[in-house]
């Protein structure tokens, strides 16, 4: 499969994946093939780089997801337990604590969120909020303060059933944060 088409080297270079572990995703891919990591879990391919290899864990979880695309085991955003999930952040203006609290308020979550609401499952402030989501989904939200002025807010949602909802999660979610970010402005 060529570079520009297989789901894993859009997510990491050969070139990283050699300075992260002296190997590109041929040699990987061959040597996993070899010891027939098809028949594994994630877990058991997991944990036979680290412990065959000495690759460290999140090269090991990235290597194993990369080897689990390439070889259909699974779909791009899909997770080992069959589910999906989507990612979708901007940048807004606003110190990490007003846009927490933009985040984590249900009054506040009205100007921005659109159709869907949420239910506060936990929180750590003013660095991450979890959700569930009326929508079935779960929602983790992650500030990081960018200067005084700005925050970076990243946000997973979860338990999504396709790769459908995840590409409709994905523009949702976008949608949502460019509203954030103009009621914060």
């Amino acid at each position: 499969m060529g570079a520009s088409t297989s789901p894993r080297r859009q997510t990491m270079s050969d070139q990283a994946l050699i300075e992260g572990t002296g190997a590109d995703w041929k040699t990987w891919l061959a040597l996993l093939d070899e010891r027939d990591a098809a028949a594994l879990d994630h877990t058991a391919i997991a944990r036979m780089l680290v412990q065959e290899f000495e690759v460290d864990g999140w090269w090991a979880q990235s290597i194993t997801v990369g080897y689990e695309q390439e070889r259909g085991m699974r779909e791009p955003g899909q997770r080992p337990d069959g589910t999906f999930s989507a990612n979708a952040s901007k940048t807004v203006p606003g110190s990490i604590t007003d846009v927490f609290e933009q985040l984590a308020d249900p009054a506040a979550q009205a100007g921005w969120l659109g159709d869907i609401e949420l239910t506060q499952r936990s929180a750590s402030p003013p660095k991450s909020v979890r959700f569930d989501a009326s929508d079935g989904t779960l929602v983790l939200a992650n500030l990081t303060a960018k200067g005084d002025a700005k925050t970076a807010v990243q946000v997973e949602i979860a338990k999504l059933g396709s790769a459908e909802a995840l590409a409709a999660a994905k523009v949702d979610w976008k949608a949502r944060l460019e509203r954030l970010a103009e009621r914060l402005a």
